[in-house]
């Protein structure tokens, strides 16, 4: 079995030079279509291909410098974790993988503008972060895809917040899992927008990792997972390369909908709904049964994240007070093609 240590030790110098600061940030991601399941646990390598759209401004900073005092110190939000913590024994052992056994002891301080470890994909931009912040400190010019495989590592999804927009991770095939990375689809659709629906912020009681691995393992249903994947993964390359809205937004909530199902028909069963989900789903139908075309996709954990055009963000803000709304292309340059500023007045 090919261990993460040996693939990353394939692309680092021999020797490695610390500088005297690292620091990045990275995008939380929102799936589309969702990653749920693994072909290999150790590396990360997920049995479905997905794709997902960062949200901008919302996700991780991570500073690493040398630390003052001999012994490593992992922070978050301007508070020391303590050692031997969950979070901080996760932090510490992807640092193993790029110091190896070199005494480089580092402080390593984290800032998320999203909750952490809440269902709305605090670790793949944490990992994304962490990983980017970590090749500015010692200087290993790795490539993009790189980056993404190795950030894959720590966390699969963070494999898609090394980039922004609409990126695809790829499933891949080889053995080492380097050809399992995301790549940043070339796509802008500034109308776009993502709305949170925060029901609930605190850490859930089983993490992704553990309800993936309990729903792989249990349920029946998720022998059709692969294949519902696939085809919803096809479908939303034609959705976004046609700006089809109503195309991307009802394919992103099936595709939600049957990852929790798969969680649903595990044993012991896997619900992360709160009755406030429930709730906020039920407004969502009713509002598109009043002809506002809004829906909504959810990760592992009981949040829901809206998507709607900007055209209707009066509305959708009015039926959900306090929503915090997300436009994950305002900022960015998008291409000329007639095609597509065609594409866009139709919008």
């Amino acid at each position: 079995m090919i261990s993460k240590a040996d693939v990353i030790a394939r692309y680092l110098p021999a020797q490695l030079t610390a500088g005297e600061r690292g620091e990045a940030f990275a995008p939380s991601n929102i799936a589309l279509c969702k990653y749920w399941g693994k072909r290999d646990q150790a590396l990360n390598l997920p049995i479905n291909a997905s794709l997902s759209v960062s949200l901008a401004h919302l996700g991780s900073r991570t500073l690493i410098t040398p630390s003052a005092d001999g012994v490593d110190h992992v922070l978050l939000n301007g508070e020391e974790q303590a050692t031997g913590s969950r979070f901080a024994t996760k932090v510490v052992e992807f640092v193993d993988l790029f110091r190896r056994n070199s005494v480089q002891p580092l402080t390593i301080d984290t800032h998320n503008n999203i909750p952490t470890a809440a269902g709305l994909a605090s670790s793949a931009s944490g990992f994304a972060a962490l990983m980017l912040a970590l090749n500015d400190f010692y200087t290993l010019q790795l490539a993009p895809e790189q980056l993404s495989a190795f950030a894959r590592m720590g966390s699969g999804s963070a494999s898609r917040s090394i980039f922004t927009g609409f990126v695809e991770w790829q499933m891949g095939q080889r053995e080492d899992g380097m050809d399992s990375h995301a790549v940043a689809l070339n796509a802008c659709w500034p109308q776009l927008r993502v709305g949170l629906v925060k029901v609930a912020t605190g850490e859930k009681k089983v993490d992704s990792r553990a309800g993936m691995q309990r729903t792989v393992e249990s349920a029946h249903l998720y022998q059709s997972w692969p294949l519902q994947a696939a085809v919803d993964l096809e479908k939303l390359h034609i959705a976004i390369a046609g700006r089809d809205f109503n195309l991307l937004g009802a394919t992103a909530e099936q595709n939600a909908l049957s990852m929790h199902a798969t969680m649903i028909a595990s044993w012991p069963p896997l619900l992360y709904w709160q009755p406030e989900s429930v709730v906020a789903m039920q407004q969502v139908w009713e509002l598109r049964s009043q002809g506002i075309d809004v829906y909504f996709t959810m990760d592992a954990g009981p949040n829901l994240k809206l998507l709607f055009l900007d055209k209707q963000q009066a509305e959708i803000e009015s039926a959900f007070p306090g929503l915090e709304v997300v436009a994950p292309f305002l900022h960015q340059q998008c291409t000329a093609d007639p095609s597509f500023t065609d594409a866009i007045k139709e919008a």
